[in-house]
């Protein structure tokens, strides 16, 4: 690691870590009620100023859903920038999965309880996985809030969209929420993967048109988990060969054949 990637390294901590304690001074006399404050502009700056530290731009094309539509953005993740990006963005109303590690970690910590992340872990866990989508699925249906989580379940950089696991597709289908599939364009040459050490460039982040879950059951969840992967590696293998997004950006229509257990 260079000198200059450890002194923007440490900028970057240092400037985080400053970041959160502000935003803990903001939320003691708010009663730590104002969460869409904490994640859509307090947290949203220090995502916009993490990313001019290492002179990383991000481009968006087409826009998020409004805040009073329940929202399960799904994306590609394929780097460290990915996490800076999406708060960066300040979905509206929206809450986050993150691994529970990253909660060690200060300043990640102390944001994420502000802005009520739903800590997960490995997927070794899988009694407890469900039991936190259990929770999430419970406090979401009560509050009508969006979400953000990688079906992936983690970084990927083998250049590939590899299997999706299916919990994302599972929340869809049990609140009935829109799916907002997000591809992210980063160019190799910027691109620390799992690491740090990112380059200056430009990031290209795409929201692809909304996926209607109304009549998805949870009887077609690994199906319809399919037909958003293979979504994914269209616009994947697209982007790749040619700079643009594929002409088809939609998905088949969920089977029709329903057991009366499955609608109970």
């Amino acid at each position: 690691m260079s000198a200059g990637t450890r002194l923007r390294l440490a900028a970057t901590f240092m400037f985080l870590t400053i970041g959160s304690l502000v935003m803990l001074v903001v939320a003691i006399p708010t009663l730590f009620m104002a969460r869409r404050f904490y994640s859509e502009v307090m947290a949203r700056w220090l995502g916009v100023a993490a990313l001019r530290i290492w002179g990383v731009r991000y481009r968006v094309h087409g826009e998020p859903q409004p805040a009073d539509v329940q929202t399960i953005y799904v994306s590609n993740h394929t780097s460290t920038l990915d996490l800076f990006v999406l708060i960066a963005l300040g979905l509206p109303r929206t809450r986050f999965f993150l691994s529970g590690f990253l909660k060690k970690l200060p300043p990640v910590g102390i944001v994420g309880s502000l802005i009520r992340i739903f800590w997960t872990v490995p997927q070794e866990y899988p009694a407890k996985r469900v039991e936190i989508f259990k929770r999430a699925d419970r406090i979401l249906r009560e509050t009508g809030d969006s979400v953000y989580l990688s079906p992936e379940g983690m970084r990927i950089t083998t250049g590939e969209i590899l299997h999706f696991i299916q919990g994302s597709i599972h929340l869809a289908t049990s609140l009935h929420a829109l799916i907002v599939p997000i591809y992210f364009a980063i160019p190799r040459e910027i691109n620390p993967g799992m690491g740090y050490d990112a380059k200056p460039g430009l990031i290209d982040v795409y929201f692809l048109p909304p996926i209607d879950t109304t009549h998805w059951v949870l009887a077609d969840v690994e199906r319809n988990r399919d037909a958003v992967h293979d979504l994914f590696v269209r616009v994947h293998e697209a982007m790749r060969s040619t700079g643009r997004l594929p002409e088809s950006l939609t998905i088949d229509p969920p089977t029709a054949a329903l057991s009366v257990e499955a609608l109970v």
